[in-house]
């Protein structure tokens, strides 16, 4: 018998091993399905029906929250829902008022949500300064700053605020009563944050001390600039652009740096600790 013959008969009793096999095991049939086929143009009709369907309207939904606060005035989940509907309706303040208002209700249950949602509006709050528009001239400009977009002053607590709201919402996390996707969420986030605003605290700083004016403080901040960049890196040590600002720091601080005016004309030098 030659080979192929061999492999043909194989084949012929795997096949015929095949059919025993699903005449023995296979399943019922189901039911045949009995509801109707769409007629020809009814996909077209459903796709038309769904055009038609209004979006998702905020503001109907934050004056369903303001009636709901109305009929159980001590339910601090209504004041949370208010407060994040008003923060992503870019309404800030009201936002973090509302917020505030349910932390005061609430009975430890959603302590984490609440203080996540309220440090996430008051770092909402800090990016839109103008502190924000100068984080970028500061990666790879060690020597020269054209005072085109300024920051004069760093106010410690716009930065902190956030902070405490985060470390409190992590602190937070045991006692909250929510699906494990948010405490996963909180879990993960909040450090990034917090890192994040370090990274931006040292930034801001940073800016502050290579602008023209001289105001006698610009070696104290940064050396302040240093220490929150060192605390990025100790939440996040993958974190990239707290390595480069890192590394940037500490060569202006040894080395000095130098600012010039839109003419091109030395504004300020700041000598080096060597």
């Amino acid at each position: 018998m030659s080979e192929e013959e061999i492999e043909s008969g194989t084949e012929d009793e795997k096949a015929g091993e095949s059919q025993e096999s699903e005449s023995a095991e296979a399943p019922p049939l189901p039911e045949e399905d009995e509801s109707p086929v769409p007629a020809e143009g009814d996909e077209a009709v459903d796709d038309e029906e769904g055009e038609g369907e209004e979006e998702f309207d905020l503001e109907a939904q934050i004056e369903l929250f303001r009636e709901q606060i109305e009929e159980e005035p001590d339910n601090c989940i209504h004041y949370y829902n208010l407060g994040e509907a008003l923060a992503e309706l870019g309404d800030l303040e009201g936002g973090l008022e509302n917020y505030q208002a349910a932390l005061e209700l609430d009975d430890g249950g959603f302590d984490a949500i609440i203080h996540f949602g309220m440090a996430e509006v008051l770092t909402a709050k800090l990016i839109q300064g103008v502190s924000s528009n100068v984080i970028k001239s500061s990666v790879g400009l060690i020597s020269s700053h054209k005072d085109k977009t300024t920051i004069n002053s760093v106010d410690e607590k716009d930065y902190s605020c956030a902070i405490d709201e985060f470390q409190a919402a992590i602190k937070s996390l045991s006692k909250l009563q929510a699906d494990e996707e948010i405490v996963e969420h909180i879990s993960k986030n909040a450090p990034e944050q917090i890192a994040t605003l370090y990274y931006k605290w040292g930034s801001d700083l940073m800016d502050k001390a290579r602008q023209l004016d001289m105001y006698g403080e610009e070696i104290q901040d940064m050396k302040l600039a240093l220490k929150h960049f060192k605390k990025t890196l100790e939440i996040d040590p993958n974190h990239s652009a707290g390595h480069l600002m890192e590394k940037l720091s500490k060569k202006m601080l040894a080395e000095g740096w130098k600012s010039y005016d839109e003419y091109g004309f030395e504004a300020k030098d700041i000598p080096g600790l060597g």
